[in-house]
């Protein structure tokens, strides 16, 4: 495809996450083609895409059911933390470092009926240091890159090889630590949950609850921010 053909091509990103809309900024001017963002999901519509009429939709971080008249008519990309199909379904990074996993790929696929379960464009390594919000940051840069192979080349996707293993979604309560045996564990799970719309790792009893956020291991031992309230 030529400039002047990308140049008037619709792209539309689907995020609501803060460090998504701050790189779509760069995206926009960076990237050929027209760009739009969508965040909010009462305003993410059939009509308002078959308006857009776009090439390709991204979603870097959505969490919402997709509408089925909006995949199945138009090229959804979708983006997991995992090396497909290794870890289809929820909360990914979260299962990831539960399970002492500190390696993995960024894999892009299009969306089908089969939840992560479409053929993929292609996959990128990715390392999970740091906090939850610093790895979804790096993320999304590993991301916009893969968006610009994917608008650039426009690669046909192929199905999914081997077993599918399948994550759980995990629920807020599972983030106490108190029963933990080891640092390293405490370490993970309180930065797996220390992001912008996560809730945090916590201990609790019946008077107060602890929350902890921003943790580094050193000299034997975790540090972290603490946040207490009385508990009602």
């Amino acid at each position: 495809m030529s400039k002047t053909e990308h140049s008037v091509m619709n792209y539309v990103v689907v995020s609501d996450r803060t460090w998504v809309t701050s790189a779509f900024s760069r995206w926009e001017k960076e990237l050929p083609g027209k760009w739009h963002l969508i965040t909010d999901p009462q305003e993410f519509t059939p009509g308002r895409v078959k308006r857009l009429q776009p090439r390709y939709l991204f979603f870097p971080h959505w969490s919402h059911i997709l509408d089925r008249e909006i995949y199945e008519n138009f090229e959804c990309v979708m983006f997991h933390m995992t090396d497909l199909p290794f870890g289809r379904g929820g909360s990914p990074l979260q299962n990831l470092l539960s399970r002492g996993i500190s390696e993995t790929k960024m894999s892009a696929f299009r969306c089908s009926g089969v939840v992560d379960g479409g053929p993929i464009y292609l996959k990128k390594p990715f390392t999970l240091e740091g906090s939850a919000g610093e790895i979804y940051v790096r993320g999304t840069e590993i991301i916009g890159g893969m968006i610009r192979h994917i608008v650039e080349n426009m690669p046909e996707p192929s199905e999914q090889k081997g077993k599918p293993v399948v994550f759980a979604r995990r629920k807020p309560d599972e983030g106490d630590i108190s029963n933990l045996a080891t640092l390293d564990k405490i370490y993970d799970f309180i930065r797996m949950l220390d992001a912008e719309g996560y809730p945090p790792a916590f201990m609790e009893n019946d008077r107060i609850r602890l929350e902890f956020g921003s943790a580094t291991l050193k000299n034997g031992a975790v540090h972290a921010d603490v946040t207490i309230t009385v508990k009602k």
